[in-house]
């Protein structure tokens, strides 16, 4: 394990095995947590439940069987989540792993956040394993929902097909993980030689068992988080500080080699 350190210009001074794992690796896998979107001010799920909804709980706001109670309740909530999110921009962290989309033949962004930055970053093809505030579905058929497409009535929208509740297309509690973006990021990481575990808490599966299982496969395991996580005694590198400072510093060292 190791920390990064500020070099007197204010650069992150990165061992040579990291360098050198960068500047080599042919197939790089990603997975980005809350910490990175915290860096543009976006709280993180629990941090949200803030001012007049400090009193519910996560199963209050983020389950079918909430929304099916009080629709307009979690409606409302996830709808001041999206405003926060609007207000955000992508950071140094998202444009460096956009920079790393560009430099890198082989590369999967797989991501646990729900807010868009990183396609507003530019980013393509990223792997959405909990959803996106800014895509919903119907409730009861499950098809996908357009603000266009949906009839707005007092409580919460409905759904043009079967005028089932429009809910927002992110995994609740008790939910599965969309199948398909899951498989997509388990091949990606069984085929990797370089995972980068970024701003997350490693405690939430199925997305905390992706860098055991590139370990698992031969693949180098870098942590990047301000603070020590479940994963941070088994990745064979830590480093303990901001995704912003560190991600650029990876960025040139790639293009660097010399």
């Amino acid at each position: 394990m190791t920390g990064s350190n500020p070099t007197g210009d204010g650069a992150i001074s990165l061992p040579a095995e990291i360098i050198n794992a960068v500047r080599w690796a042919e197939h790089v896998v990603v997975l980005t947590g809350a910490g990175v979107s915290a860096e543009s001010g976006v709280p993180t799920f629990r941090d949200a439940q803030t001012g007049l909804w400090a009193t519910y709980k996560p199963e209050d706001l983020a389950s079918v069987a909430a929304y099916r109670a009080t629709p307009k309740l979690v409606w409302d909530w996830y709808a001041w989540r999206r405003e926060l999110v609007t207000q955000a921009q992508p950071n140094a962290a998202h444009l460096a792993l956009t920079a790393m989309q560009d430099i890198y033949t082989n590369f999967t962004l797989i991501t646990q956040n729900v807010d868009g930055l990183h396609q507003r970053a530019g980013s393509h093809d990223v792997l959405e394993l909990h959803g996106n505030l800014f895509r919903y579905k119907c409730l009861l058929c499950d098809q996908p929902a357009t603000v266009d497409e949906w009839r707005h009535r007092s409580d919460v929208p409905a759904c043009i097909h079967c005028g089932g509740a429009v809910r927002p297309d992110i995994v609740w509690f008790g939910e599965m993980l969309p199948s398909r973006p899951l498989a997509a990021a388990q091949f990606a990481t069984r085929h990797c030689d370089l995972f980068l575990a970024i701003g997350t808490s490693s405690v939430v599966f199925p997305a905390a068992g992706l860098p055991l299982l590139a370990m698992e496969k031969g693949a180098l395991v870098i942590e990047i988080n301000p603070s020590e996580t479940d994963l941070s005694d088994s990745a064979q590198f830590s480093i303990h500080d901001k995704a912003g400072a560190v991600l650029p510093a990876l960025v040139h060292a790639k293009r660097n080699p010399n």
